[in-house]
């Protein structure tokens, strides 16, 4: 694809007509500024977008937010809305890490309150917080209160006592979708996902500690219980080993089924069914309980680092509040205005988050650099499904980054940049570094531009503890 198939619709966004392909159903839309062209053309990233522009029941056109980068069927930053009666449910276009999100703590403490202790704070966090590929937590559950937990995901967590009722109004869908049904969910999926609460995984996943740098709207701010030179704290991790097993479970189920439902796709990674058909219900009610698992999982790892932050500061450190906790790789019934009429769609988010008028939205930067909270706008409901992007985005593959990035000179460099940071490899230091990823401001700064949601504070990380 060059740019002379593509449209501009605004300073901030693109469109690939219909006319493209002759089996595109709608338009592909995507948002970027003239100088991030050249790494979306880089990779697959707009041929998984028309691709998903074909799937049976799409409604106004296929999305890719500023992130967008070549995923798995979708590209991660993807965003599409199919009608609940015509239109399908997949899982490329949700993700393996069902309900990967991220949530943002407030402190009472500014820089100067945390710098003597910044380090103790790092070890204790890393004590606290179990990370690691496979690695389980402290907390493990039989089969029939692992189900209590992926029927009601942070209601349950809060029962047992790692949360408050507050915490709970923080959170996206108050952290449990209500179709969730354990019986879904295979007992592979379980085994791998007993002992995995409050854990943080590897890859992007992170807890990090970051200095409120500049406010751009002081009442948004304010509402959030944000102010300049301020610590707070952001949690990224997802549903770990169950997620991925439910997704590996129904990719291969809905493969088997597409021939009986006479579907055809351009990308075998695009496997779907009917959402309608016995098989996308199933699907739904599985994802639906990790999205819940992920966000027990949170929970519960907001409650191991208020102990660590408790363990080093004492009653001096106040309480870490719960600004949001917003979701990632998900889909979710809502009602959109499509064709002048409201109407109820699944719309499916992968590497891309919910951006409802007023709502938090928290958008990570790669480590070392900037991370953002901004405000949902009313513009985002009519043109990207009440949905903005969820990070800065990759440029560069892990294995690539492996290549490139010498781990010694990347602490060294954030160490200059006064960023303490705590990995349990070398190896994933560097997949991780920060030109591994696009500008985090850029990415913002379009979805700014865009009137999807406004920029209310820059973050900047003064301590990372990564998987």
């Amino acid at each position: 694809m060059n740019r002379s198939s593509l449209e501009r619709i605004s300073e901030s966004l693109w469109e690939i007509p219909r006319s493209y392909r002759d089996d595109m159903r709608v338009p592909a839309r995507f948002y970027a500024s003239e100088s991030m062209l050249d790494d979306i053309h880089g990779d697959r990233s707009l041929d998984q977008l028309v691709n998903v522009a074909t799937l049976p029941g799409i409604r106004r056109y296929a999305i890719a937010m500023p992130d967008a980068h070549e995923g798995y069927g979708f590209p991660i930053g993807g965003v599409a809305a199919f009608d609940l009666d015509e239109g399908v449910i997949s899982p490329g276009g949700i993700g393996y890490d069902i309900n990967c999100g991220v949530r943002m703590l407030r402190s009472t403490l500014t820089r100067h309150d945390v710098s003597a202790h910044l380090e103790a704070l790092v070890q204790q966090l890393s004590r606290e917080v179990p990370s690691g590929v496979g690695r389980g937590g402290v907390l493990r559950l039989d089969e029939a209160n692992l189900d209590r937990v992926l029927a009601f995901g942070s209601k349950r967590m809060v029962e047992l006592g790692y949360g408050t009722e507050a915490d709970l109004d923080r959170t996206e869908s108050r952290g449990t979708l209500t179709d969730a049904d354990p019986a879904l969910v295979s007992r592979q999926a379980k085994q791998r996902g007993a002992d995995q609460l409050g854990t943080m995984g590897a890859g992007n996943h992170f807890v990090e500690v970051d200095l409120v740098e500049r406010v751009f709207d002081a009442e948004a701010a304010a509402m959030h219980g944000i102010t300049e030179g301020q610590v707070v704290m952001l949690i990224h991790t997802g549903s770990r080993g169950l997620g991925h097993q439910v997704a590996t479970d129904y990719l291969k189920t809905m493969t088997r089924a597409m021939t009986k439902h006479a579907i055809r796709i351009p990308d075998r990674e695009l496997a779907c069914v009917p959402f309608r058909s016995a098989e996308g219900r199933d699907y739904f009610g599985a994802m639906s309980a990790g999205a819940n698992f992920a966000w027990a999982n949170r929970q519960l790892i907001t409650s191991e680092v208020r102990r660590a932050w408790h363990a080093v500061f004492g009653a001096s450190g106040g309480t870490l509040e719960l600004v949001y906790d917003v979701a990632h790789n998900i889909a979710k019934i809502e009602e959109h205005l499509i064709g002048g009429h409201s109407r109820r769609v699944v719309v499916h988010r992968k590497g891309a988050t919910r951006a409802f008028e007023g709502q938090p939205v928290l958008i990570p930067g790669s480590m070392g650099t900037a991370s953002y909270l901004l405000t949902g706008r009313r513009e985002a409901m009519n043109t990207s499904f009440g949905s903005a992007c969820h990070g800065a985005g990759r440029r560069m593959s892990r294995s690539k980054a492996k290549r490139e990035v010498d781990a010694g000179e990347l602490r060294e460099r954030l160490r200059r940049g006064g960023i303490s940071v705590r990995a349990g490899s070398n190896a994933g230091l560097v997949e991780e570094a920060p030109e591994a990823y696009k500008d985090v401001d850029a990415v913002v700064e379009v979805v700014h531009r865009a009137g999807i949601a406004t920029k209310v504070a820059r973050l900047r990380p003064i301590a990372v503890v990564k998987g």
